[in-house]
């Protein structure tokens, strides 16, 4: 059960691994881009290219969906980001359904763990295989492999590393459970006293806005957390009154005294923080691609005045 690319990894394992992989379960056709043409899932495109069966249900509560299920008689559900499964669902098969999860559990439960890593400044990270139980993110924990974050490393980087360490250790744990050899630890066994459990919400438009009085290492991990995608966003605000929406994606913090108005433009595309300077290396204008900042300055020109807000 899965949608995304991060899901295919795992589901393309199992495949050429030779696992008996019955049927794939995943989120109905949506139209996308000017045309509004149907998009499969790409877990749907890797199903179908390998011959897999695949169910697409509107309502995972529906006796058509529970039908079908019932009809491939599933011995194991395996959950790579997908949506929250009823408990008539993750109940059904005989010997359960466990869900790989991109981070350290208890740490970081929630849509966007990655990103929220990232953004918070952690130095490592990991995944989890862990049986599915009422409350999302909190069921028994099976295995987990850590994998460290460079200082510098994008949410996207990340993301594309941790989503093969994710297919190995869903492998090990099918492997686990068909033995009869399943560790269950308890997601509260793993907190330490007076440890805080950092959450990890899905995020929202507002929630990827630079404030540019952070601090440059806020700022700094606020702008590789959300790259690629949704992207951290500021306002240039132009002494004409124009005001022009900027994403960036990769930067560089450079620390040190000086004393500008945070979000003031220093030179080419660094910009004033209370504690330093952000350079910004990757960026994109309205309507534009993402391109280098070197790119972006050969056809922009700042006016004298213009700021971040």
């Amino acid at each position: 059960m899965g949608t995304p690319e991060f899901a295919v990894a795992s589901l393309e394992k199992l495949v050429k691994e030779k696992y008996n992989v019955v049927a794939v379960v995943t989120v109905p056709d949506k139209p996308a881009g000017r045309g509004q043409k149907l998009q499969e899932s790409e877990v749907k495109q890797f199903a179908i290219q390998n011959n897999i069966p695949v169910l697409q249900p509107e309502k995972l509560k529906s006796q058509e969906f529970l039908d079908q299920l019932q009809s491939f008689a599933p011995d194991l559900q395996i959950v790579v980001a997908f949506r929250m499964l009823p408990e008539v669902v993750w109940k059904f098969p005989k010997l359960g359904t466990f869900n790989l999860h991109g981070s350290l559990l208890p740490q970081y439960r929630g849509a966007a763990p990655i990103n929220r890593a990232v953004m918070n400044g952690e130095t490592k990270t990991g995944v989890t295989t862990f049986f599915l139980q009422q409350e999302i993110d909190t069921g028994n924990i099976i295995f987990q492999e850590e994998i460290p974050i460079g200082e510098n490393e994008t949410a996207g980087e990340i993301h594309d590393r941790m989503m093969h360490v994710g297919a190995n250790l869903v492998a090990k744990t099918v492997d686990a459970i068909a033995a009869g050899d399943v560790p269950q630890i308890p997601q509260s066994s793993l907190v330490k006293l007076g440890e805080e459990i950092k959450s990890a919400p899905k995020i929202f438009r507002d929630d990827c806005k630079i404030n540019w009085e952070w601090s440059g290492n806020k700022i700094h991990n606020h702008i590789r957390g959300l790259s690629p995608y949704p992207a951290a966003w500021t306002e240039l605000h132009r002494q004409s009154g124009e005001i022009i929406l900027l994403k960036f994606f990769k930067s560089k913090l450079i620390p040190g005294n000086q004393n500008l108005k945070p979000g003031t433009i220093i030179d080419k595309l660094d910009i004033a923080v209370p504690d330093g300077v952000i350079e910004i290396l990757e960026i994109q204008a309205p309507g534009k691609k993402k391109i280098t900042a070197a790119e972006f300055l050969r056809g922009f020109k700042f006016q004298e005045g213009d700021c971040l807000k």
